[in-house]
């Protein structure tokens, strides 16, 4: 792909995120069956979350793209660096981590995730922009171009402290108002909620080390000599 198609690509994809984050909270504001959904801002739903990340991502990706056409230089050593940070330690894991949690869920048992009175909302389209289309966006950034990794320490050290201070938002929601942001929660007892909390951080660990093989394969040859001076 030429860096004119890779730089138009991130364009598109940082303003379809910016409808997102724009057009998903104004639904149903002014709806009481909605007043739990927009009460407490976006910070409680790891799903709106992720939406604002991918936003910045592309936001990052998209500067580096046109620093480079520019000033005319391969790397903007800054910039390219915090944008291959961002998206192997976030983007990437956290987007992927919301579709295949999501999903799962969803067709165990939809309640615990997704009650079916948000359709009467939430239309399909909506569902899938937050849910589905997050992860072949993240896949085909991934295949796109080559994304320096840091060493796994310091790349799990990172996931693990966002995975931390999102927890930590989610139980201070429930003791603030006694209501937990995802149904699910509501039906583990405390040993299932510390044993899922768990889980989803091996699950977004071992994310983070299957983008890095997925790097390495498409671009090992590439990748590899900066990945070695991490």
């Amino acid at each position: 792909m030429t860096k004119t198609t890779t730089c138009v690509y991130h364009f598109l994809v940082l303003n379809w995120y910016i409808f997102l984050n724009y057009h998903i909270p104004q639904i149903g504001r002014d709806e009481e069956k909605l007043k739990e959904f927009h009460d407490g801002g976006r910070s409680k739903y790891l799903t709106l979350l992720n939406l604002l990340l991918q936003a910045i991502f592309f936001g990052v990706a998209c500067l580096d793209d046109v620093l480079k056409r520019v000033i005319g230089r391969k790397d903007i050593k800054f910039v390219t660096s915090f944008r291959d940070l961002l998206f192997t330690t976030m983007a990437f894991p956290i987007s992927t981590f919301v579709f295949l949690a999501f999903w799962t869920l969803f067709h165990y048992d939809r309640n615990l995730v997704y009650p079916k009175g948000l359709d009467d909302f939430f239309p399909a389209w909506v569902n899938h922009a937050m849910h589905t289309s997050i992860f072949p966006f993240s896949l085909f950034e991934t295949i796109l171009r080559p994304h320096h990794y840091p060493s796994k320490k310091l790349g799990l050290t990172l996931l693990g402290a966002f995975n931390f201070a999102y927890i930590i938002r989610i139980l201070w929601r429930y003791v603030q108002t006694g209501n937990w942001v995802y149904p699910v929660f509501a039906s583990l007892s405390p040993l299932g909620i510390i044993l899922f909390f768990s889980a989803a951080y091996i699950l977004v660990a071992g994310i983070y080390l299957f983008g890095e093989k997925i790097n390495h394969w498409k671009w090992g040859a590439i990748a590899k000599p900066q990945m070695k001076k991490n």
